[in-house]
């Protein structure tokens, strides 16, 4: 399946990271973790994430970046 791009990506790079690693299922403790920073900041990612894509949850905001073309494979 060939995946369409939209235009580009308002995502900051971090906020695509974030939710690349929020859309394998990771809590908001999980990512913070991993990525090594707090999961105040990652809220605050996933917050600007969701408003940029117009998305209610987190999980909306990952697969409308992801259907964009907007996260890394």
């Amino acid at each position: 399946m060939e995946t369409l791009t939209h235009g580009r990506s308002p995502l900051t790079l971090r906020e695509a990271e974030v939710l690349q690693v929020l859309i394998g299922g990771c809590t908001i403790e999980d990512a913070s973790a991993q990525m090594g920073i707090s999961a105040g900041t990652i809220r605050n990612y996933v917050s600007a994430a969701m408003d940029k894509t117009g998305a209610r949850t987190r999980a909306e905001a990952a697969r409308i970046a992801q259907e964009k073309g907007w996260l890394d494979p």
